[in-house]
């Protein structure tokens, strides 16, 4: 479809509240008379990041229709199943970011799928706790079926392990007991997760995991209404569980189920390879072989403690009646084992783990930066560097933390922030002199010029791009230093 032309996208632009009038009549004086044209105003609305990537590329094919959802605007797809899309949007009002899961258009017709999703929103906005995403409202825009939920910065423990490998068996034991506190608070208000999986738990920026997407139950009878024969996510995401409860002789949705699949993440965390093969063949995922033949954890990783390798081997039991019988039953005894674990002759690489005692000494690095493959760059180079790594995709959210729990450093990363980069580096440099804040902003050849505008000093620097990582530790490492000995 061809691009609208530049009076039509301006008005649609302005009608969908994508892009307020004063900051879309600026963008177009910016533009020289000759070029005055929709690509052009689209390329400055994405370089002063008025637009995100997601957002042009959806308005180049003239398709404004999945930009804005009741109050919200979709700024990037997150992730993406066969029965919904995740997105991260923007409150139109107050700015504030959220997530948004959007029931998939080939269910909407499908009375049966839409009252899944509806019914998994409405059960989970009754729960709140610290290690659960929560829920907060449940919208029909039109066609559209959504339900609003909080948008947490970090990735899910797949990302997470991707880049660290492997946990110590600590670091692991605190995860696994945040996951353990969801479920035994989820099963309080009868209600049982039916899809626990490393993509199905996200890591805030203060080292918190979280329960999301839970498969709940029913969804055998789903498939048999709707007439599909299983191919939804519901009955997909089930597969699994029923082939464990089938094999087993466990009763439908037995709680128990979900404490297997946590020690599989728990088997992953401490091994970095999954207890079994992923697989997408139906026929694969049903056999009960797959769940019973998992090689012991010590034997791929012998220095796991004992105690430890025996609370995974436990969850795992393929037996429902030998392993444990309760999510409380695991955090009690996690959190014995874990008080006894002594991480000290380990170097401690969580980016985000406030909660860990063994990495408080390290420096706190904020990272701003909203690219996932530069944040994973990023990441995984400081960490190694030895520094706890926070990553935040909005400088906004950054400031806020800057006000409420202070890091030791912050990086502003210019590509990624656009031309605000600069009034974000003051304002940080303001709040931060109480705690001599480290700031350094990375900008890229086109701000060069801005730098003269800039105040800088021992703790507040300024680079231009291109600039290699050993170059960032290096002024990082140097301002460091110079705050430890001018901190008041």
């Amino acid at each position: 479809m061809a691009l609208l032309k530049l009076e039509e996208l301006s008005k649609e632009l302005v009608k969908s509240s994508l892009v307020e009038v004063n900051l879309l009549e600026r963008s177009i004086d910016s533009l020289p008379l000759k070029s005055r044209d929709s690509a052009s105003l689209l390329k400055v609305l994405g370089e002063r990041q008025l637009l995100t990537s997601f957002q042009i590329n959806r308005i180049q094919n003239s398709d404004f229709e999945m930009l804005v959802l009741g109050d919200y605007k979709l700024m990037y797809q997150n992730a993406s199943g066969s029965f919904a899309r995740v997105y991260r949007a923007c409150s139109i009002h107050d700015g504030s970011m959220i997530g948004l899961k959007v029931l998939r258009q080939r269910w909407a017709s499908e009375p049966a799928f839409v009252d899944e999703f509806h019914r998994e929103a409405e059960l989970l906005k009754m729960m709140r706790h610290p290690n659960i995403v929560p829920i907060y409202e449940v919208f029909v825009d039109g066609k559209f079926h959504f339900f609003t939920m909080e948008f947490i910065e970090g990735g899910n423990l797949r990302e997470f392990i991707r880049i660290r490998k492997q946990l110590s068996p600590a670091e692991a034991t605190r995860f696994v007991i945040d996951m353990a506190m969801g479920l035994e608070y989820a099963i309080s208000q009868g209600i049982t997760h039916r899809d626990l999986k490393m993509t199905n738990v996200l890591m805030s920026s203060s080292g918190v995991a979280k329960l999301v997407d839970f498969g709940l139950a029913g969804h055998d009878d789903i498939a048999g209404i709707s007439g599909i024969s299983g191919s939804g996510e519901g009955v997909q995401r089930a597969l699994e569980y029923s082939a464990l409860e089938n094999g087993t002789g466990a009763p439908l949705n037995d709680p128990r189920s979900d404490l297997y699949f946590l020690g599989s993440i728990y088997y992953e965390l401490l091994t970095g390879q999954p207890p079994y093969q992923r697989t997408r063949n139906r026929d694969e995922r049903r056999d009960i072989t797959r769940y019973k033949n998992i090689r012991p954890i010590r034997s791929l990783c012998p220095n796991i403690p004992f105690r430890v390798a025996e609370a995974v081997e436990r969850l795992m039991t393929i037996q429902p009646n030998q392993r444990y019988q309760s999510a409380s039953a695991v955090v009690k005894d996690l959190k014995q084992l874990v008080s006894q674990l002594d991480d000290s002759s380990e170097t401690t690489k969580s980016f985000n783990t406030n909660n860990n005692a063994e990495s408080d000494h390290l420096p706190v690095v904020m990272c701003v930066e909203k690219r996932v493959k530069q944040q994973d760059i990023l990441r995984e180079q400081l960490t190694k560097r030895g520094y706890r790594v926070l990553m935040m995709s909005e400088p906004s959210r950054a400031v806020n933390r800057v006000e409420t729990n202070p890091p030791d450093a912050i990086i502003l990363m210019g590509e990624s922030i656009g031309d605000s980069v600069i009034s974000f580096f003051e304002k940080l440099i303001v709040l931060g002199k109480p705690t001599s804040l480290v700031t350094i902003a990375v900008l890229v050849k086109q701000q060069e010029e801005m730098v003269n505008q800039l105040v800088t000093s021992q703790t507040a620097r300024v680079l231009v791009q291109p600039v290699t990582l050993r170059e960032l530790h290096t002024e990082i490492e140097q301002a460091l230093k110079k705050r430890t000995t001018s901190k008041p």
